[in-house]
């Protein structure tokens, strides 16, 4: 009879071993009131968030719609932006200067999910207020994220548990999960997304998936019923395709792939000036976030000179850009589509080095505008194109292949897409992955340091906490 082969025998018992140390895990006590705690801050922190997200739709929505109105415009003029942007870059950097945490992190650096205490909590809020509705071009899904986790560690702290290394991380992904599903109307996303940017696996995987499902699923049910009690609106990040669905080909496959490498070489460069102006701003917060701010107005006010539409086609997340353009894409004609992928991917550069905000929702944009702009390419749809475009784009930017997937299936509101979004995410990663590694995004105050070849959604935090809290400047 031949021996086993020791290799095999250690292969086969690994997965009792996973499963054992999982079981242990799930019956130890201080993880049994991790869980039982992220379900109760799933419910503050969804309300928290809900409200946020409805000061910032309805303040955006007073001052590109109402206010204009008020003045007999049925759309903002084409300087509107300059004005708005400019007190949002000094607001900016007076946040930055001036109180803890310098407003969140520094969108050109990509989602973090650490390295925010509680105290640094005013300061996100004010400086996502200050972007956001005025016209930065960036998504709210980082102030999301930091709300949710300095309030789980708030209630954790007010309810005196433990605090623990391991601990603080599970509260906190808790935390910015039920966050980041109200704007995503999915806890399922975001659930993907901090697990993805976390960057665990093994049984830490299970650790970190269960909070952040519990949570955000009890916060999906609380923030969805009280859109339906109050009547305000926060936005959810869905479209609907005016354009049928077709079935794909191998044109639709293979353009996809050269998209795909196309998209990732530019959201590459599109990154790296964000970076650049990241280093620019770090010098001289408050004045040169307001030049970067007021050169991202400058850019909405070119677009709608060039093409007569408002400029918050360009000062915007683009959330609501994206729905006209995904209901009546042929209404786009290429100028514009030019226009606005030109003038809002300079912008998204500016803002991503110098205000507060995420790096999703633009990204999701400036890719459909780019897939319904090759859609007249043999063999290509404007389904397959938009779907390929967002995918590549959002995992490009994000550097989280399956969370792109995911999202853009969901925006979509169907599968049939399903090959391509996958295919394009994942090409567009490679991409990404492959090209030199851009400068890093320097703390607020300080010069940069060499080359970071860390991906743009990944946290060092460690060499944060050594390298010690921001200096604030006093220019």
């Amino acid at each position: 009879m031949t021996p086993p082969d020791p290799s095999t025998a250690r292969a086969a018992g690994t997965q009792p071993e996973e499963a054992d140390r999982l079981r242990e895990l799930l019956r130890s006590r201080p993880y049994q009131h991790a869980l039982v705690l992220s379900a109760l801050i799933g419910v503050p922190v969804s309300l928290a968030a809900f409200f946020f997200l409805a000061g910032l739709h309805e303040l955006e929505h007073l001052l590109w719609a109402a206010l204009p109105a008020e003045f007999g415009w049925s759309v903002p003029p084409w300087w509107w932006p300059l004005p708005l942007l400019t007190v949002a870059g000094l607001a900016v950097g007076l946040v930055v200067t001036r109180l803890p945490g310098a407003g969140g992190h520094i969108p050109a650096g990509g989602l973090h999910t650490a390295g925010m205490a509680p105290a640094a909590l005013p300061g996100v809020i004010l400086a996502a207020l200050a972007s956001l509705p005025l016209g930065a071009t960036l998504g709210p899904e980082a102030p999301l994220i930091a709300l949710g986790g300095c309030l789980a560690l708030y209630f954790r702290n007010l309810a005196r548990t433990a605090d623990t290394p391991q601990g603080t991380a599970l509260l906190g992904a808790a935390g910015a999960a039920a966050a980041l599903s109200t704007i995503f109307g999915n806890p399922l996303v975001a659930a993907v997304i901090l697990i993805e940017v976390a960057g665990v696996g093994g049984p830490q995987l299970f650790a970190v998936m269960l909070p952040a499902l519990l949570s955000s699923g009890i916060g999906s049910l609380v923030f969805t019923g009280f859109g339906h009690w109050t009547g305000l609106a926060t936005g959810t990040l869905s479209v609907k395709v005016g354009v049928p669905f077709p079935r794909l080909d191998a044109g639709d496959v293979l353009w996809s792939v050269l998209m795909a490498v196309a998209v990732a070489a530019a959201v590459h460069l599109t990154l790296s000036a964000g970076r650049r102006a990241a280093v620019f701003v770090a010098g001289r917060p408050v004045v040169h976030t307001a030049l970067c701010a007021l050169a991202a107005g400058a850019c909405a006010a070119v677009y709608a000179l060039a093409v007569d539409q408002s400029p918050a086609d360009v000062a915007s997340s683009g959330q609501a850009t994206l729905a006209r353009l995904a209901a009546d894409p042929h209404a786009w004609g290429v100028g514009a589509l030019v226009a606005v992928l030109l003038c809002k991917g300079t912008a998204y550069a500016l803002c991503l080095g110098s205000l507060r905000g995420g790096p999703i929702f633009p990204s999701l944009f400036l890719g459909a505008a780019l897939g319904v702009l090759l859609a007249p390419l043999p063999g290509l749809g404007v389904v397959p194109g938009m779907a390929a475009g967002m995918a590549a784009a959002s995992a490009a930017a994000l550097r989280l292949p399956v969370s792109s997937v995911l999202l853009v299936v969901l925006v979509l509101g169907s599968a049939a897409m399903i090959p391509v979004v996958i295919l394009a995410a994942v090409v567009a990663f490679v991409t990404a992955e492959l090209l030199p590694p851009g400068r890093p995004v320097p703390p607020v105050g300080r010069p940069a340091g060499p080359p970071d070849a860390r991906p743009a959604a990944t946290w060092d935090d460690d060499a944060e906490r050594a390298a010690g809290p921001p200096k604030r400047s006093s220019r």
